[in-house]
């Protein structure tokens, strides 16, 4: 059962990457981002109610103020994400964001543990992955760069905003990830988890009432991959606390390869097509990811 649900949260994240990518691609759609942490918002609210409800999870507004700073990381470094999907491709957003772990090695390095190497090694293919992509994104040709995106039918300029912003990204969900493992020694998880998302249903209903407020709130065409991407974000929250509940060391390298199969979604359903030095360093950058989800026990 844990091979299917591990095989079922690297489909449902990557599903989830490719449909956020959609809902929040069009720049002429200013709040596209805001409406995408709505949409999450709703549905993480839904299914923390199911999890009260109908499997027995106790609220309590304790835990939720308990796990608000942790709350707050993982959410602020989803909306930047989400933000950043407007200036980059998927292709190399989804790798860049999911090098978190190799941040997380890197805080407990900072506070004195020192990991085996065959982690300093994947945290090393990370970096240099990370690297390698900012070097080739930000050094390619703007003929080069527009030939290639042509096909994809979008237009990136060059701008140290949009790689910058999946590191942010990373960054930010890294040190929640790093408080996560901390708190997580005296929290219940299913408890936290509920905690998580009933604080990002709050937010996402506090962001609608802002836009209905202010008279910017309409319904799109656009906001119905936003809900898609929704249902298979927490939908790939459920399968991966239950693969890793179940096999830790087998479920982690499965599920973690879920950006590769971004990168294979970006290329056929949104057309994207990169460099060799783009995805030589994807390649790179995936690699450390596996061996830190295989090592990283």
């Amino acid at each position: 059962m844990w091979l299917v649900l591990s095989l079922l949260a690297l489909f449902l994240w990557s599903g989830s990457d490719l449909f956020s990518k959609r809902g929040c691609q069009d720049r002429s759609e200013k709040n596209s981002p805001l409406k995408m942490v709505m949409a999450v918002g709703l549905i993480m609210g839904l299914h923390a109610g199911y999890e009260v409800i109908f499997n027995d999870v106790i609220f309590s507004w304790q835990v939720i103020w308990a796990y608000l700073p942790i709350s707050a990381l993982y959410i602020i470094s989803m909306a930047i994400g989400y933000f950043g999907l407007r200036y980059i491709e998927l292709s190399i957003s989804s790798p860049i964001c999911n090098t978190s772990g190799a941040l997380v090695v890197v805080f407990f390095m900072l506070m004195g543990i020192r990991p085996e190497v065959a982690i300093l090694v994947g945290v090393g293919f990370t970096l240099i992955g990370i690297i390698g992509l900012g070097i080739a994104e930000y050094k390619e040709d703007e003929v080069a760069r527009a030939e290639r995106q042509k096909a994809s039918n979008m237009k990136y300029h060059k701008s140290l905003l949009a790689i910058a912003l999946p590191i942010v990204y990373s960054l930010i969900d890294a040190g929640g990830t790093f408080a996560d493992s901390l708190i997580l020694e005296t929290l219940d998880e299913a408890q936290a988890n509920v905690a998580y998302e009933f604080t990002f249903f709050i937010i996402g209903l506090i962001v609608f009432i802002v836009l209905l407020v202010r008279g910017e709130f309409k319904l799109t065409k656009s906001d119905r991959p936003k809900i898609i991407a929704s249902i298979f974000e927490t939908g790939g929250q459920v399968a991966y606390i239950y693969a890793i509940g179940a096999n830790p060391i087998a479920a982690a390298p499965i599920i973690s390869c879920y950006c590769l199969l971004t990168v294979i979604w970006g290329r056929i359903f949104l057309k994207e097509k990169l460099s060799w030095k783009h995805y030589t360093s994807i390649g790179l950058a995936i690699t450390g990811i596996i061996v830190l989800a295989i090592f990283d026990q």
